[in-house]
């Protein structure tokens, strides 16, 4: 709780009603039960809205764990009409709104991590030697889902990480370990804010350099398949939006930045039957929700009980595709290390196959081959050949350019790279199922051609 009755009380009132209209929240569909203030640290920001930094637990009503978010709740007699899409309600004589969407806000956290600030339990950290830039007023990036950014020119941008776990976010661990070792791979870090909840330290936010003139990968992706669309009688490979050279360096990027990993944070090994074990409790669990898995159900498990022995382990991002890269004008860059949101921390944080990132973009050049056809009874059979024939090129390039930097192909351990390849589709089943069904067809059919190959 805070010192500050009227501020808790509003809280507890109005977010119950507010947080499932923001794209970040991420417990859409749960009845919200209760929320409340954990703590709220006031920020201060000099010539503009009073502001606090507030930690909130929502709790639910199907009774699971609660969920702890942070949000720069400012406060003003009359904001201004920008503010009304993220208006929160009236708190006393004032209005609530979300502060980091107010440029007096942001310029004051800039300036924060640039001097080094600490208020309350909050440490606004600078990197070592790092280039801030002086504060000045930053603009919200629209385009997250489960975090909010906010970008300062074509300096910097801040992660503000909007779900809070106690622990150190494995973004900003991930970072810290390649930067240590000079990676140009990923966007350098400038700094950090950290704090506490339940008096544990927690990662709330982390400032890097922001990559200017730069395309999303998946967007990419998705112009080039629809440059082969055009193009009805061209290959792949005639077209002029040819995507294959850049998914060849992606591959060698990726094997880059696992090198990267090994050599900052070392490398060990698991027992094969401790991730076979994973793998099939997880598909046990998909199919009892979704009867459409039955019939690859023991076509998977034949693909799971191939792999045995040691498996090399090391960090690795965990949650890898095509959205989470960039193409600038000198490479590729890697994003968000969270690993994947819904797993817990410990899982998250845990050595893994460097096949599990490979066979993440495997499946994300699939969506992008075949996104276009969700929901479609009756496909053009062409443009879904040339899908396929988009897909296989792309996977091809990117495993044969991650060898040429990693000294082996990803394809020479055939079962395992399946194997991680499945799992992850198994899971997509269940999330498009749960989110978007008419997607469901990705996946499915993806697993119906990786069991074939095993079949053959």
């Amino acid at each position: 709780m805070t010192s500050d009755p009227t501020l808790d009380e509003a809280l507890a009132r109005l977010l119950p009603h507010w947080l499932p209209t923001q794209r970040w929240f991420a417990a859409k569909g749960r009845a919200i039960a209760s929320v409340s203030v954990v703590a709220a640290v006031p920020l201060p920001v000099a010539d503009g809205p009073r502001v606090d930094h507030v930690l909130v637990a929502v709790a639910f009503a199907d009774g699971g764990p609660a969920q702890h978010y942070q949000l720069h709740v400012a406060r003003d007699t009359a904001p201004a009409g920008e503010f009304d899409h993220v208006t929160i309600g009236p708190v006393g004589d004032r209005i609530a709104y979300d502060g980091l969407w107010d440029p007096r806000v942001t310029a004051w956290l800039l300036g924060a991590v640039r001097t080094g600030t600490e208020v309350g339990d909050l440490r606004f950290i600078p990197e070592p030697g790092a280039e801030i830039p002086e504060p000045g007023p930053g603009r919200v990036l629209g385009v997250e889902q489960s975090n909010t950014s906010v970008v300062w020119g074509d300096c910097s941008i801040l992660k503000t990480f909007r779900l809070v776990q106690p622990g150190v976010n494995p973004d900003l661990e991930l970072h810290r370990a390649l930067r240590s070792v000079g990676s140009t791979q990923v966007a350098a870090l400038q700094g950090a804010v950290e704090g506490t909840l339940h008096d544990e330290p927690v990662t709330l936010g982390m400032l890097q350099d922001y990559a200017a003139n730069s395309a999303d990968g998946w967007a990419m992706a998705l112009a080039s398949v629809r440059d082969l669309f055009a193009e009805a009688d061209l290959h792949a490979d005639e077209v002029g939006g040819d995507f294959a050279g850049e998914a060849a360096r992606l591959g060698e990027t990726i094997a880059i930045v696992h090198a990267q990993l090994r050599t900052a944070l070392g490398e060990g090994s698991r027992d094969a039957a401790e991730l076979v074990a994973n793998w099939t409790a997880r598909l046990d669990t998909a199919v009892a929700e979704i009867p459409d898995l039955a019939p690859y159900t023991e076509a998977i498990r034949a693909v799971y009980a191939e792999v045995a022995g040691s498996v090399a382990t090391q960090r690795v991002h965990g949650d890898l595709h095509l959205g989470q890269t960039l193409r600038t004008p000198q490479g590729w860059l890697v994003l968000d290390f969270e690993g994947e949101p819904a797993a817990p921390l410990a899982e998250r944080v845990r050595p893994d196959s460097a096949l599990r990132d490979v066979a993440g973009m495997l499946r994300s050049f699939d969506y992008a081959a075949f996104h276009s056809f969700a929901g479609d009874p009756e496909p053009d059979q062409q443009r879904l050949w040339h899908a396929g024939e988009w897909a296989q090129r792309n996977r091809a390039a990117f495993c044969d350019g991650y060898a040429l930097r990693a000294g082996r192909d990803p394809r020479e351990d055939g079962a395992l790279l399946r194997a991680f390849e499945l799992d992850k589709a198994v899971y997509e089943v269940v999330y498009e199922t749960r989110n978007r069904p008419s997607w469901v067809s990705i996946p499915l059919d993806s697993i119906a051609r990786l069991v074939a190959v095993t079949r053959s």
